[in-house]
């Protein structure tokens, strides 16, 4: 369920860190068109309090008390896939963004990203966006190096459009983007996503252009 005719996006925050958390509070509640659902400082808590009424975005640690923001990031999306969830840390750690990523987060952030980044990303990310900070970014970025394969077709059974679609997402691109280098409209976008989401059994499109990738290095013919 999208919240584009929404207003405002509701916001829940899980930090373990009360001052940030309430830095946050302020910050989402000072810019109009965003709202702060409810902050957490576990994500037992948060989860619990989310399975009541779902909102549109979550901010999560990555490290958390008990359940890890990877872990509740992968619960949260097995129950609302349609949650965006940006993962917020205070260190760049490769295997951390990518198990975040392949757990359903859409975005990642560092924590001394700047108020004006924080709620861009809230804006990107519920417009169908994968918001991430610069440093962050590199690291998918180069992930995503080698060239595609229209082979991949082969491999998942997606059709030639879904396959425009993913290869465009796996370069970044947010679905008003693809929208248009395609030339279809953004509503065509997200049933293609859902499609694809389907075929590759995953839960966001990061994690469905992630997977793409990783299945075309295995490929003999990229050997």
């Amino acid at each position: 369920m999208s919240a584009a005719n929404r207003d405002p996006i509701q916001v829940a925050v899980i930090e373990d860190t009360p001052a940030l958390g309430k830095l946050i509070r302020r910050i989402v509640d000072s810019m109009d068109g965003i709202q702060t659902f409810g902050i957490w400082e576990n994500a037992e808590d948060g989860l619990k309090a989310i399975d009541k009424g779902p909102p549109d975005v979550v901010l999560m640690d990555i490290s958390l008390p008990g359940m890890d923001g990877i872990t509740a990031t992968a619960k949260l999306k097995e129950k609302h896939p349609d949650v965006e969830v940006i993962m917020l840390t205070v260190y760049d750690d490769n295997d951390k963004i990518f198990d975040a990523l392949k757990a359903g987060a859409s975005g990642y952030l560092l924590k001394q990203a700047s108020p004006d980044e924080l709620c861009r990303a809230i804006f990107d990310v519920n417009a169908g966006g994968a918001p991430m900070s610069a440093e962050i970014a590199r690291l998918v970025v180069g992930a995503f190096h080698r060239p595609a394969s229209n082979k991949n077709t082969e491999a998942f059974n997606l059709t030639k459009r879904e396959t425009e679609i993913v290869q465009l997402v796996a370069k970044g691109l947010a679905n008003k983007e693809v929208a248009a280098d395609l030339t279809i409209g953004v509503e065509t976008v997200r049933v293609h996503l859902k499609h694809i989401y389907e075929k590759l059994h995953v839960r966001s499109r990061t994690e469905a252009a992630m997977k793409y990738r990783d299945s075309l290095e295995r490929q003999p013919w990229n050997k």
